[in-house]
């Protein structure tokens, strides 16, 4: 559904259309259509809706470039000139005044194009010497010449000054469509090749047109013997074939519609709650209701959709939205429906900051849910962990000492019996290994060597049980870290070691236990096969959840047939 934004300006420009209609309507009715000159009369409100026409087209495009009105502008200006033709005094009046107004309104198209506005200081002189001559130069024309075309308004009977005046508005005005010319080369020469194939046909148009209008008298003459219809009908051709030129010039892609992306800009300022997800917005926007809008992840190197899904290879447009030199998000549409680049790079530049929001939104959200996940995770593993401690408790140290309990009490009750040194002896030797038990069980859950003599002293024991060999390298002091980052690094230490021992089939280990200020780097590397996997249910992946609770980063490197990196960062600020 199109915006408020957009109705309005149908509305304005059908408006306009109906009284650009009426206009023309009521020339027709005014003009004295009898006689041989009839046709050529029909033809001046018929040009004026070419002109009207096209800038209805150029203002739908781009509503707020004045392309557009300046169209507008250059038909009313041959609007009013064409008014010399009618038999009213006050109109002929208006049209004597506005006889070659439209001269500098092309020029002023031409070095307006496509900008709509007059870009440099030598443009805007140029346009308003034009004008000067337009208007003021030629006012002797129509005041100092009694039998000329409009004696009515003849102030006086000079034509010394008349000859003179004439002269210099001719110098004037070809100095003027000399300069316009020289502009428009220029432009041509600098454009690139895109836009060069556009200005060229239009340009070379304008300057041909600019220059045939002052001097078709002189082209008449030659060819036809001075024949004024003839003149009147190439005239007439010309200048309005300006308005047919600007319009190939917009479809040709010098022109690219904006008006839905004002809309869309529009768009950006509604209410979060009221507005449709940009992918929607875009689609609508560009005409393309395939196109899809990805995110880029950081994290992953990678873009995804806004489900967080991966973007597959795309053989259709691809387009990066970038903010600040940073690329945050692409536009997959299709190129066959959308050829103009330039519009989607355009639309890109506009939703820019809104995709970047919703980015960074949808990553806030994937770490929400990630952080939820790892939490569960680690209460489902400290449940499994209790579970297996009771388990193990209850099926190994329980049993035996309810064994050594039994075995106890018979004692007790033998009396005197011949082998009770023996048999004291099998449960003192019984209870060593009860404790024995337990202790290789408390290891398990604490080593001793990491409650003791802390991180470096563990780090060593576990290397030196290591059947690979392994290279161990320590930069931290003898200083204790806090307890729960000594028995994370080590438990990451421990269950890497164990991984190389398990799948590396590995010929060497090497590990790096180094602090850096408040960070603790862990690194274990091997040579073997790689492979290495964090995926769900692997002991890596309750590790790494116990980092990322503790604000640490623990990162696996794993090619094929290279070898595996565990690198493992640790807050460890005293």
């Amino acid at each position: 559904m199109r915006s408020a934004l957009a109705r309005s300006l149908n509305r304005a420009l059908l408006a306009i259309g109906i009284f650009a209609v009426l206009l023309g309507l009521l020339e027709v009715a005014i003009l004295p259509l009898t006689g041989p000159g009839a046709p050529l009369l029909i033809m001046l409100p018929m040009i004026f809706w070419v002109y009207a026409g096209a800038a209805l087209l150029a203002w739908s495009r781009r509503p707020s470039n004045r392309m557009g009105l300046l169209l507008l502008l250059a038909g009313i200006a041959f609007y009013l000139g064409s008014l010399s033709n009618t038999t009213i005094p006050a109109l002929q009046a208006v049209g004597a005044v506005c006889a070659t107004l439209v001269l500098p309104v092309l020029v002023h198209l031409l070095l307006a194009f496509p900008a709509g506005r007059l870009e440099s200081r030598s443009t805007r002189i140029v346009v308003a010497g034009t004008y000067f001559v337009a208007l003021v130069l030629e006012a002797p024309v129509y005041l100092w010449d009694p039998t000329g075309p409009y004696p009515p308004f003849a102030v006086a009977d000079a034509p010394e000054a008349l000859a003179l005046s004439g002269l210099i508005q001719g110098i004037c005005g070809a100095i003027m469509m000399t300069a316009t010319a020289v502009i428009l080369i220029r432009r041509m020469v600098r454009a690139d090749a895109t836009h060069r194939r556009v200005l060229i046909p239009l340009f070379t148009y304008g300057i041909f047109a600019l220059l045939f209008i002052p001097f078709s008298a002189l082209v008449v003459a030659r060819l036809f013997g001075g024949d004024e219809y003839v003149r009147g009908y190439l005239q007439f051709a010309v200048v309005g074939f300006v308005p047919i030129a600007f319009v190939l010039g917009i479809l040709r892609g010098g022109f690219a519609r904006t008006g839905e992306l004002e809309e869309l800009g529009t768009w950006l300022g509604t209410a979060g709650s009221a507005r449709q997800p940009i992918e929607a917005a875009l689609a609508r926007t560009l005409g393309d209701p395939s196109l899809k809008l990805y995110f880029r992840a950081e994290d992953r190197n990678a873009y995804v959709d806004a489900e967080g899904r991966a973007a597959a290879p795309s053989t259709r447009g691809w387009h990066e939205i970038t903010l600040d030199g940073r690329t945050i998000g692409a536009i997959d549409f299709d190129a066959a429906l959308l050829s103009d680049s330039e519009l989607v790079r355009t639309a890109s530049n506009v939703v820019a900051i809104a995709v970047d929001r919703d980015r960074l939104t949808a990553q806030l959200r994937a770490s929400q849910h990630a952080v939820l996940r790892s939490r569960e995770r680690l209460v489902m593993a400290a449940d499994q962990e209790r579970r297996r401690i009771a388990r193990d408790l209850h099926d190994g140290l329980q049993v035996q000492l309810v064994m050594l309990a039994l075995e106890a009490q018979q004692l007790a009750n033998a009396g005197e019996v011949g082998n009770l040194p023996e048999r004291a002896t099998s449960l003192r030797l019984d209870i060593d290994a009860a404790a024995r038990d337990l202790r290789n069980f408390v290891h398990d859950l604490v080593p001793a060597a990491l409650i003791e003599r802390g991180l470096s002293a563990a780090a060593e024991d576990l290397v030196d049980r290591m059947p690979v060999p392994t290279r161990l390298t320590i930069g931290i002091t003898d200083a204790r870290l806090a307890e729960s980052v000594e028995s994370t690094a080590f438990f990451v230490l421990a269950e890497a070691l164990a991984n190389v021992v398990k799948h590396a089939e590995a010929d060497s280990v090497q590990v790096v236990l180094a602090r850096s200020q408040d960070t603790l780097r862990l690194e274990v590397r091997d040579d073997g096969i790689g492979g290495a996997s964090d995926v769900a249910g692997t002991g890596i992946r309750g590790l790494s959840d116990r980092v990322d609770a503790m604000g640490g980063v623990l990162h696996l490197s794993s090619p094929r047939g290279i070898g595996t990196s565990l690198t493992m960062e640790l807050p460890c600020a005293l």
